[in-house]
């Protein structure tokens, strides 16, 4: 039996069948009319690799250390990245994670950009904590949030639960996200020796489809497909009964977000934000940026900028510009001294113009 899984064997909420579940590997969630999401338990574990050791020397040193922060009022914890692009001065470390401590055990939300940092953010757990980490909840397969998942797979039992897509990340030919092998590549480059030959990608041992749910030691939390937006597998986390929301990079607060990819999609994107402010949370903590305690605050400034984007880029495509010009007669004075701004920004525009091309010529067709 997996180390610390208990007795019971895996439990699924009435009106999904057993063969939803499984231990061990991916399991695909069909989601019908009706039916409830995927409930899992404590009893769901990944065996630990055989001949691992507790030792960090795999991992190479980080020159400054994570800065861990607690909600107020909950054993909720979180650590901010930088808001810029990853890179040498910043460790990589740009992204969010955090994690929520039960009387079962403790589940993680995202795992930071390379092995390294994943490993400190374990140290971080077992500071506050020597309960063992169960799951491992991934936002979406980008390398800023997986990387760290090595350190996970090494030294814990944990399971790496994703929505289904998260599967197809390192697909032959996949055009879901950012290709895997190259990404990879490019990391060992601007992010050594944090990310080095060494270093591997690790996939979902659970996978969903539109929503689970895992109950641990008095803790409910809910896992929500809000994509494909930022990328084909976005997934949030609400902590209940504490209503504390992880929510990915759907919310981006106080930096410009990477929009440059094929799967992009600016329209489910805000439909992703309405869904934030429906769940009404507490407290939410963003994939990259500022937390806030203020639900409409929390997604002002990523919708204000999709907005934005879709505006002036429609505008363009209706006036039947060409993109250079589009671009070079949109006022970006509110974001143009924004983080990420020189790296992504462009980029972000010349898709969002292509998606309102389409749109429109849809509108066209029909």
């Amino acid at each position: 039996m997996p180390r610390g899984s208990g007795a019971a064997p895996p439990r699924i909420r009435p009106g999904l069948p057993a063969g939803d579940a499984c231990c061990g590997g991916p399991a695909l969630l069909p989601r019908h009319a009706g039916r409830r999401p995927l409930l899992l338990c404590a009893a769901l574990a990944s065996p630990l690799r055989a001949g691992t050791a507790e030792a960090s020397g795999s991992y190479a040193p980080l020159p400054r250390p994570l800065e861990l922060r607690q909600v107020p009022g909950s054993e909720v914890y979180y650590t901010l990245g930088h808001p810029g692009v990853p890179a040498a001065d910043n460790m990589g470390h740009t992204s969010n994670a955090g994690f929520v401590v039960t009387e079962e055990g403790v589940i993680v939300f995202d795992a930071l950009g390379t092995p390294s940092l994943g490993w400190a953010l374990l140290q971080k757990i077992r500071e506050v904590t020597p309960r063992p980490v169960r799951y491992v909840v991934i936002s979406h397969y980008h390398a800023d949030h997986i990387y760290g998942l090595q350190a996970f797979r090494d030294h814990t039992d944990a399971v790496v639960v994703a929505q289904r897509k998260g599967l197809d990340y390192t697909a032959a030919g996949s055009l879901d996200d950012e290709a895997a092998e190259e990404r990879l590549a490019q990391r060992r480059q601007a992010l050594a020796p944090w990310v080095d030959g060494e270093t591997r990608i690790v996939l979902p041992g659970f996978a969903f489809q539109l929503a689970a749910e895992i109950r641990l030691g008095g803790k409910r939390l809910q896992l929500l497909y809000a994509g494909p937006a930022h990328s084909m597998s976005d997934t949030m986390m609400l902590v209940q009964p504490d209503g504390v929301l992880f929510a990915g990079d759907i919310v981006q607060n106080g930096r410009i977000p990477f929009m440059a990819s094929a799967v992009v999609n600016s329209r489910n994107w805000l439909r992703g934000l309405d869904q934030v402010a429906s769940l009404a949370p507490r407290f939410t903590i963003p994939g990259h940026g500022q937390p806030s305690a203020d639900p409409e605050a929390a997604i002002a400034f990523t919708r204000d900028y999709i907005l934005h984007l879709r505006r002036a880029m429609g505008r363009a495509v209706a006036e039947w510009q060409d993109f250079d010009t589009a671009y070079a007669g949109t006022d970006w004075s509110g974001y143009d001294h924004m983080p990420a701004f020189a790296a992504s920004n462009r980029g972000n525009a010349y898709r969002v113009f292509l998606e309102m091309e389409q749109e429109a010529f849809g509108q066209r067709q029909g």
